[in-house]
């Protein structure tokens, strides 16, 4: 049993309006291809015409069909269509040949010229000419690319997204990059990655919705259905790709793909809710992890694969089942065949419930033998067959597979103008005003702005990890923002001040798919005192620092999670002059900023913005927008305190908080705070908001009764602006020890200068849930704690009684 969020059965309520009017829409166009129903009359397979997406047809036309197909494949073709291999545009004639022969199921894009699903949809064409038009039985393929966050429209990072608190921008940022990617050709996407992430030294945090399962829930909700649409089998629509099952979002120490070790609680409790979730709200497939949780990679996890995932097409990451073999994994027995250990873990990873190989060519080569010799049978050999032609089914490809082919569709639906104004608005949302000593805004009418950082004038980098398939050339850099929003009347002049990073090797590093950071050949003395000088001539110095795009992302994790030194370095210089100075992050990842929050006076965490993200920031520097983001994860003071999530549970010798932390206290470190710089949910505004006294509708409560909570909110300041107003719910004595605190509702209020609006919010029992030792989902009478307030920090409370 899981939350009633995850269920799908409460998100509307607790989390109130959060529209913000720029949802997709869906582009009609027919289903049937007369290209496609020759292929079927070919192969005495008629039904072939008819067959339309769940939606249109019942699941008894959709057996009939898929037992008739079957019925017709041969085993080397059943094994072909569980063999997922990778391309590049064009396709190479070996895959082609490959595809003709029946033995490739789906095709990914490559990484070496990221040209897949990006030069319209002729670009794909031959590949699912070649599955339709030339193979035996004319099965289509999928076509498959890491859509993250946007296609060729880039958006903001999705740990970014989170921040906005924003689920009807979510789900429409999903829907675009849908249209977009299907208008090439795509029908499926690797996407979304809905793990969590608690330890910002993980470089795919940055991927993720942070470190809240709750709010993950309805993060990854929002993004399968931005995804899949309202009708899978739809040309604009593409299947969603949940990933990285499980607990790939804890790996030790931070480093990417090692392994994780939790208590089947904590698994059960925080990392496997959004998988759940985005299986109620119809994720139609989910990947593995490349790492094990207790010792069992997910590739042979048969328990968890069939607990949690269901019907739901099951694939391999890349080469992931051939890693099982540096895991030191045999089969069920631990044993393994020594001259073929492919051979040993192919077999168990059919067995565990995998369906899809994505490049491991373990399937396609193993397993006919496996069936001949009994270690696999023929049942599990067409459950995993059945699952990818299901896939398929749903997706509408029998009917038509060139219904996402439509050119004049890209030309509409590839880099529209309206997904560059959400892509500019979304990125505004997004960002979290983490400090201003009354800095910000800024006038438009000042003389002189010193735009300095090795991020200012970079469009490379800004839009961040996972953007391969967007044109830098169409990104707006910080600089060319704060230029289009001043006009020619000010004087905005730029100097680079220093290097991204002094580390040549580290340079290799993030270029290993183009040209993205170099480094000047000047002496970095001398580009610090041009920067100073600049600065020292200007009225205001914005500031535009922190990391390179693949800095943060896959194979991305760092020992020091701060602001590089050299660009540290040119801070402080900056800061020394006596200017005004603006900090501008540009970052994947929450970042430790000691010395920066102690000594600059404003602080604007912008992540990786995407393609608008210069016009969205300058919207913010001056006033046209005001920042309403909230953090979804917690900053430590120092990479020595991760992981610092907000709930993590009550302990022996807690300490006063009000008290220095001394000795003999959990909250004791010698040289320095146990707390966070910055707590979950934390985020300023140009205005401010004045919270009222909490309310309950009723302090004692039985059974299924239901709480309802509510908090005037006042917008007590000058400007217009949006608070996200938050719930948080404690659990103060129960039969195992429980959070401090856990995340239960949230409002977003948008709130003119004087307004006043009530923040209401529901509760049940469903929200005092938790799994206990035998990983039961229950709930205990008792006393109960409702906190409500800004963030995760300051909240005001009040308690009540929940009996049977």
């Amino acid at each position: 049993m899981v939350s009633a969020r995850c269920q799908g059965q409460g998100a509307d309520r607790r989390t109130g309006q959060a529209g913000i009017g720029t949802g997709g829409h869906r582009i009609e166009a027919g289903l049937t291809n007369s290209r496609t129903a020759q292929v079927w009359a070919r192969t005495d397979l008629a039904a072939g015409e008819k067959a339309m997406g769940t939606d249109a047809a019942s699941k008894q036309q959709r057996d009939a069909f898929l037992d008739g197909l079957m019925a017709k494949m041969t085993l080397a073709e059943k094994l072909g269509q569980i063999n997922l291999v990778t391309s590049n545009v064009p396709v190479g004639d070996d895959i082609l040949a490959d595809i003709r022969a029946g033995k490739v199921g789906g095709v990914l894009g490559g990484l070496d010229k990221i040209s897949f699903g990006v030069n319209g949809p002729d670009g794909l064409r031959p590949a699912q000419e070649a599955a339709v038009n030339q193979s035996r039985l004319g099965i289509p393929l999928l076509l498959a690319f890491d859509v993250i966050h946007g296609h060729q429209s880039v958006f903001p990072i999705p740990l970014a997204l989170s921040c906005t608190w924003d689920m009807e921008r979510v789900r429409a940022t999903a829907r675009f990059a849908a249209r977009e990617a299907s208008a090439s050709g795509l029908n499926w996407v690797f996407s979304p990655m809905v793990d969590i992430g608690r330890d910002p030294r993980w470089g795919r945090i940055a991927e993720g919705a942070g470190e809240d399962p709750f709010l993950g829930c309805d993060i990854a909700q929002a993004m399968v259905k931005g995804l899949q649409g309202d009708d899978l089998s739809a040309p604009d629509s593409v299947m969603a790709c949940v990933k990285h099952f499980v607990g790939y979002g804890a790996p030790e120490a931070g480093r990417d793909y090692n392994n994780a070790d939790m208590s089947p609680t904590r698994l059960h409790d925080v990392y496997l809710p959004p998988f759940k979730a985005a299986v109620e709200a119809g994720a139609a497939s989910a990947m593995m992890s490349f790492s094990a949780v207790n010792g069992m990679p997910s590739h042979a996890d048969e328990e968890l694969l069939g607990a949690i995932l269901g019907d739901v097409l099951k694939v391999s990451d890349f080469d992931g089942i051939p890693e099982l073999i540096a895991h030191g994994l045999g089969d069920e027995a631990g044993r393994i065949d020594e001259s073929d250990p492919l051979q040993t873990l192919s077999e168990r990873s059919l067995r565990a419930g995998v369906q899809m190989d994505m490049m491991g060519k373990g399937f396609i080569t193993r397993l006919e033998k496996a069936l001949a010799e009994g270690r696999v049978s023929q049942a599990q050999i067409d459950g995993a067959c059945r699952a990818v032609l299901e896939a398929k089914y749903k997706l509408g490809l029998f009917a038509d597979p060139f219904a996402r082919f439509d050119a004049e569709r890209a030309k509409r639906d590839v880099l529209a103008p309206e997904y560059a104004v959400a892509a500019r608005e979304t990125a505004a949302e997004s960002c979290v005003l983490l400090k201003n000593d009354g800095v910000l805004p800024l006038s438009k009418k000042l003389a002189r702005i010193a735009v300095i950082g090795p991020l200012a004038d970079d469009q490379k980098n800004i839009t961040g990890p996972w953007a391969f398939q967007g044109d830098p050339a169409h990104a707006v850099s910080v600089l060319d923002g704060i230029r289009a929003a001043v006009g020619a009347g000010v004087k905005v002049r730029h100097a680079r001040g220093a290097n991204i990073t002094e580390n040549r090797r580290m340079v290799e590093l993030l270029n290993f798919a183009g040209p993205k950071v170099d480094i000047d050949p000047r002496p970095p003395a001398e580009m610090m005192a041009q920067a100073v000088a600049l600065a020292q001539d200007s009225d205001v110095v914005v500031a535009v620092l922190g990391e390179a795009a693949e800095m943060s992302g896959e194979a991305a994790s760092r020992l020091d999670i701060g602001i590089p030194d050299n660009q540290r370095d040119l801070l402080k210089a900056l800061v020394a002059t006596g200017k005004p100075v603006v900090l501008v992050l540009m970052h994947g990842r929450p970042l430790t900023l000691p010395w920066e929050n102690d000594h600059v006076p404003a602080i604007l965490a912008t992540w990786f913005g995407g393609h608008q993200a210069g016009h969205a920031i300058a919207d913010l520097l001056f006033g046209d927008k005001v920042p309403s983001g909230k953090l979804t994860t917690s900053w430590p003071h120092h990479v020595g305190q991760v992981p610092i999530p907000y709930d993590r549970a009550t302990t022996g010798r807690p300490g006063n908080p009000k008290e220095d932390p001394g000795k003999y206290t959990t909250r004791c470190y010698l040289d320095g705070s146990s707390e966070p710089l910055f707590p979950f949910g934390f985020g300023l505004s140009y205005t401010s908001f004045a919270y009222g006294a909490i309310v309950a509708d009723k302090t004692e409560l039985q059974g299924d009764e239901v709480l309802t909570v509510t908090v005037p909110v006042t917008n007590a300041g000058r400007v217009s602006g949006q608070e996200i107003v938050q719930l948080y719910l404690t659990d103060p004595v129960a039969s195992r020890v429980r959070p401090a605190k856990q995340l239960r509702g949230y409002v977003k209020l948008p709130l003119q200068p004087g307004e006043t609006k009530t923040a209401r919010f529901t509760l049940t029992t469903a929200d005092l849930e938790f799994h206990d030792g035998q990983l039961n989902r229950i709930w205990e009478p008792g006393r109960f704690v409702i906190g409500v307030g800004p963030n995760s920090r300051d909240l005001q409370s009040l308690q009540i009684h929940w009996s049977r």
